[in-house]
């Protein structure tokens, strides 16, 4: 023919697009009861809350303005649906302490009913809600306090406010996440990386280390109660050798000590030492958690006694960090290796990226990832991808899409990746 094909081209098309549709509505097997879910978080999803430290942050010119993020705070309804439809059966959501205690000690009955409708909504069309009680963000009276560099707003506000969420949310609530990220708040905020309140000092990173370790491991303790599962959010990376340097070397044992070793040695032993600090003993908070979750973005690797790109051919985020999905098998398995009874969660995975087919791909290696992994026997209870809807990032403002659903509601086609591995 005049198109150069062979006449069995048509044939050999029909076959090849029967086999990718086999493939492609064929699911693998995945355990029983194996969570599938997406997260967010109150500030990025509803926009800044008018008494936290972020919008007084934003109207500093020190972020992008957040308005009302995603419209979550009307769409909620809407986005359960949609996420319902994907097969997906968990949602991590955050309740915004400065929206339920806008004034130190006055609670806001009106913000109170609003997240019972939004736990409702999602319970009645069948998501199950996980809640985070802190992520990133503050009351702004709490941190005219001093934030978590006081000893004492730990153990009074926070306990408080741990407290009332349990009291007044517990009956919805299928299981927790307490804190975000507990071991990158700190470098965040008090490390010079640009989050309220904008310090740049070591020994204070080091107080609100411990401090923002024992309120997740505190929260966690009290929350069990509830009866709802509780799992960490540690936001974990491996870092890389690029060098012999003894400064190198040096950097990777600071790094460990900080970014696991703290949080999960709390976990195991009750024991939790920041740096060269005394330790604090809290036999209370050993075990802690009913699973172990974290956040996967990214690896580092360590030259000349600094962080630099890991793996260095690897493409490059908007974000800064390499994109590199194997590094989510060299988590579990580390994370297997030191907890080896210990269920896993893998809290977030996602990419921030314009292009939905990068998207797509990196979704299904993080997914074959995890399958092999379950499969070696490493007890992987749940894959939550951040995030559901595109929404505000931070000091990136709406720019920077993580989504599997864009802000006008409609479902990309990275989301069917995941679609095709639900129930």
């Amino acid at each position: 023919s005049g198109s150069g094909r062979s006449p069995h081209w048509a044939l050999h098309h029909a076959l090849a697009a029967l086999i990718l549709n086999m493939e492609t509505t064929s699911r693998r097997s995945w355990p029983a009861g194996f969570m599938w879910g997406t997260g967010a978080s109150s500030t990025q999803s509803e926009g800044a809350a008018p008494a936290s430290d972020w919008v007084e942050w934003e109207r500093a010119g020190n972020a992008p303005p957040s308005g009302n993020g995603n419209g979550f705070a009307e769409r909620y309804a809407e986005d359960f649906s949609l996420l319902s439809q994907l097969g997906l059966t968990h949602h991590r959501l955050s309740i915004e302490w400065a929206r339920i205690e806008p004034e130190c000690g006055v609670h806001d009955q009106i913000a109170i009913e609003h997240y019972r409708a939004m736990l409702q909504s999602a319970r009645n069309i069948g998501i199950r809600p996980w809640v985070c009680l802190h992520h990133f963000t503050l009351p702004k009276w709490f941190a005219d306090l001093g934030g978590f560099l006081i000893d004492e707003n730990r153990t009074k506000y926070w306990s408080r406010h741990v407290d009332f969420v349990a009291n007044t949310f517990g009956d919805l609530v299928h299981g927790w996440q307490p804190v975000n990220e507990t071991n990158y708040y700190p470098t965040a905020a008090y490390l010079g990386r640009g989050w309220s309140p904008g310090h740049n000092d070591l020994e204070e990173w080091r107080t609100v280390t411990e401090q923002m370790q024992l309120a997740t491991a505190e929260a966690a303790v009290r929350l069990k109660k509830t009866g709802a599962p509780v799992a960490s959010v540690f936001g974990l990376s491996t870092v890389h050798l690029l060098d012999d340097e003894s400064a190198s070397h040096d950097f990777v044992t600071r790094f460990y000590a900080s970014n696991w070793n703290a949080g999960l040695e709390l976990f195991r032993s009750g024991v939790l030492q920041v740096a060269d600090r005394a330790p604090i003993i809290r036999p209370d908070l050993a075990g802690s958690f009913d699973m172990i979750g974290f956040s996967y973005y990214c690896a580092f690797g360590v030259r000349n006694g600094q962080l630099a790109l890991y793996p260095e051919d690897a493409p490059l985020s908007p974000l800064g960090y390499t994109i590199w999905p194997d590094g989510l098998r060299l988590i579990l398995n580390k994370l297997h290796a030191e907890l080896p009874r210990i269920p896993l969660l893998i809290a977030e995975y996602g990419i921030g990226t314009n292009d939905d087919d990068l998207r797509a791909a990196y979704l299904a290696d993080g997914l074959d990832i995890t399958h092999d992994a379950i499969a070696r026997g490493i007890p992987v209870k749940g894959f939550f991808h951040w995030t559901a809807v595109d929404n505000y990032e931070w000091l990136h403002g709406f720019d920077l899409k993580f989504g599997l659903i864009d802000i006008n509601r409609q479902v990309k086609k990275s989301a069917l990746t995941l679609q095709a591995e639900t129930p």
